[in-house]
């Protein structure tokens, strides 16, 4: 039995707290325990605070225990909630509390052997564009220069592709890019900027386009199934999209450290299954006991990511799409906190 076989065998049947919830996350695979045995220094996370930050570098430390190492995992931020700096520092990830935008704060960071870089905007930019391109071009420009001496992990977007057909399987990494809307832009130009660092002094960088992370607090199936619940309808334009566990899509963004290279190496993160807006919203209805309400019909395209490299050298996601609906829909009925954040993925204007 493959490890990833064997994983998806020991999956609980639901999940039943928070604390459940981030010990499955935070759960360290065995090709995750084989890229932290070979880490050769500290590793710093950037822009730690956000949706998938902290159960990343709890997931980064229990691995590194678990091989019996003592080097740090450092996470960066803001932290406007302190409690989530508190939380991190309980589970043994060293917090550092900066403004990456500020120059003197970012040059005053502790050198790493290995970063991975998760800071960048996207709900808000219309309206505050600027602000967007600052986060998402600039600071990459300034991080790929401060650290042009470490492997480093960035986090994209499938958004910088286009619109493909809705039949899949959606663009591989070779597939042109064509973000549509100013914020899959501003993803593109942080690309383009840890390329350029890498071009300039030969950076390894591991650029990950990712689709979308699930995690029962929020995330695309999320967003269905609440709309299922409250009777609110569905809008299919965006018909079909790719989902991944967020516990996946965590090991996988740190498991990519193996594979930073100059020029950047390319990697789409997502799970193989392109999932059905309808079907999706259908198997809600029934779990729920309710009708789902449709609004309008799919269209001919859809916001896709193939990730046939991610099968081929990692072995794909443990969680398959029908367990996750499992877990949401248990969670959503037995009032389990939400983030309060809808992912937008119906979006086709790119408008966020």
């Amino acid at each position: 039995m493959s490890t990833n076989a064997a994983a998806k065998s020991q999956l609980p049947e639901r999940i039943e707290s928070e604390q459940q919830l981030d010990d499955l996350l935070t759960t360290p695979t065995l090709g995750l325990l084989k890229t932290v045995t070979g880490l050769k220094g500290d590793l710093v996370v950037l822009g730690v605070g956000g949706k998938m930050g902290p159960t990343l570098a709890r997931l980064a430390r229990r691995a590194l225990d678990e091989a019996g190492s003592a080097r740090k995992v450092i996470g960066v931020d803001r932290f406007p909630e302190p409690e989530a700096r508190d939380k991190l520092e309980a589970n043994g990830v060293k917090t550092i509390t900066a403004d990456l935008l500020d120059r003197k704060a970012l040059e005053a960071l502790p050198d790493a052997h290995d970063v991975i870089f998760m800071a960048g905007r996207k709900f808000g930019s219309t309206g505050q564009e600027e602000l967007t391109w600052a986060m998402n071009v600039y600071l990459p420009a300034l991080v790929a220069e401060r650290y042009r001496d470490a492997r480093i992990v960035a986090i994209s977007t499938g958004n910088v592709y286009p619109f493909t057909p809705s039949a899949g399987p959606g663009p591989t990494e070779d597939h042109p890019t064509g973000p549509v809307g100013e914020y899959a832009q501003t993803c593109l130009g942080r690309e383009r900027m840890f390329q350029y660092g890498s071009s300039v002094s030969g950076t390894r960088v591991t650029l990950i386009r990712l689709n979308y992370a699930i995690d029962l607090r929020y995330g695309v199936l999320v967003d269905v199934a609440s709309k299922v619940l409250q009777g609110e309808p569905i809008d299919l334009a965006m018909g079909y999209a790719n989902v991944i566990w967020q516990g996946d899509a965590n090991s996988g963004i740190l498991r990519a450290l193996d594979h930073a290279a100059s020029p950047p190496f390319i990697l789409n993160l997502a799970g193989p299954e392109i999932v059905s807006i309808r079907k999706a919203a259908e198997e809600f209805g029934k779990l729920f006991g309710k009708q789902p309400v449709f609004r309008g019909k799919e269209a001919d395209t859809a916001l896709l990511n193939n990730p046939s490299r991610y099968v081929q050298i990692m072995g794909g996601p443990t969680v398959p799409v029908a367990q996750l609906i499992c877990w949401v829909a248990h969670w959503l009925k037995a009032g389990g906190r939400l983030l309060g954040k809808p992912t937008h993925y119906e979006a086709r204007d790119g408008k966020f």
